[in-house]
């Protein structure tokens, strides 16, 4: 019995989505709890009231925002994927390719995040102008007052006073955020969605509108999605699953840099994404400089540049499920 529980082969990909979904919606329910227990132990009154009012102001309300974003990233997104694995019999850094990064590899990470940043603002832009039909014009008006509701929220995360509290942003909003949400969507859902239909490509995209759509934010939809499709490849081209956190992360930390830039010269944080920081050459620039790191990245870690590798999603034979 040790020697079948120790070479099985793995669950199907729909077995392991459908376990994924339920550690998942677990895991949102036990922080949840834990964050309302922490709150009501911690937070006076007035706080409690300020978050249940979405207000946003008092400093402690911020406080208890932060506790509450950071169990439920640990709780949605950090945990599913490393009891998956446990589920799954496998070591987690097996099972979803953490093979240790190289500097050079950092390197380039760290030039394609960079040299593609007019690419993200500029979808960011036409996004933002994204209007619908006359018919659907009440649909428009509920995103849009959630988009600045998200939008006041983030704002008021990002508001750092000291440097513990630029810190806790790198933490919170960039380094957490990377690993658990690689993990999850890159490592789990991309993963499974690989082993489902055979085709990265597909399993690439998939996830990445998955990732895109689960933020809510829908005048923010097209960047996160071309983002994530960004940390997919990257994945799939180097099969570690380090360089998409890294990337992940750098993506984050710039956003929480920049706040702090904006506050220390007392500039507005609202509608910062609004406010177009390239011209046009900027972005044929950027456009051009992207696909030659990502021409390059590809040729680097793929069979002669030809195909993509397909090794992460086929550890073994896929058996439909048999245990």
């Amino acid at each position: 019995m040790d020697f079948l529980q120790k070479h099985r082969s793995e669950s199907s990909a729909y077995v392991q989505l459908l376990i994924l979904t339920g550690y998942a919606l677990a895991g949102l329910i036990v922080c949840s709890i834990l964050s309302l227990i922490l709150l009501l132990v911690f937070s006076d009154h007035q706080t409690m009231a300020s978050l249940t009012n979405l207000s946003i102001d008092d400093p402690k309300s911020i406080n208890s925002l932060k506790i509450v974003q950071i169990l439920s990233s640990i709780g949605l997104f950090l945990l599913p994927p490393i009891f998956l694995a446990l589920t799954e019999s496998r070591k987690i850094s097996q099972f979803y390719d953490w093979k240790k990064p190289t500097l050079t590899m950092l390197g380039i990470i760290f030039l394609l995040m960079m040299v593609s940043l007019p690419i993200t603002e500029l979808s960011g832009l036409i996004n933002q102008k994204m209007t619908l039909p006359e018919a659907l014009k009440p649909l428009e008006e509920w995103m849009r007052a959630k988009e600045e509701e998200a939008s006041k929220m983030v704002v008021a995360l990002l508001k750092m006073n000291t440097a513990g509290d630029f810190l806790l942003n790198l933490f919170m909003i960039a380094l957490l955020p990377a690993v658990a949400e690689e993990l999850m969507f890159r490592g789990g859902v991309q993963r499974a969605f690989g082993r489902m239909f055979g085709n990265p490509h597909a399993a690439i995209w998939i996830t990445a509108f998955i990732f895109s759509a689960i933020h809510v934010q829908f005048f923010g939809f097209i960047p996160r999605l071309l983002l994530g499709a960004l940390f997919g490849y990257i994945y799939v081209w180097t099969k570690s699953l380090w360089y998409p956190m890294f990337a992940h992360f750098l993506n984050n930390a710039y956003a929480v840099c920049m706040a702090l830039y904006f506050q220390i010269h007392n500039l507005p944080l609202e509608n910062v994404d609004e406010q177009p920081a390239f011209n046009w050459m900027g972005y044929v620039l950027g456009l051009v400089l992207t696909v030659l790191v990502l021409i390059y990245l590809r040729k680097q870690y793929t069979n002669n540049g030809k195909q993509l590798d397909q090794s992460l999603y086929h550890h073994e034979p896929d058996h439909g499920g048999d245990h």
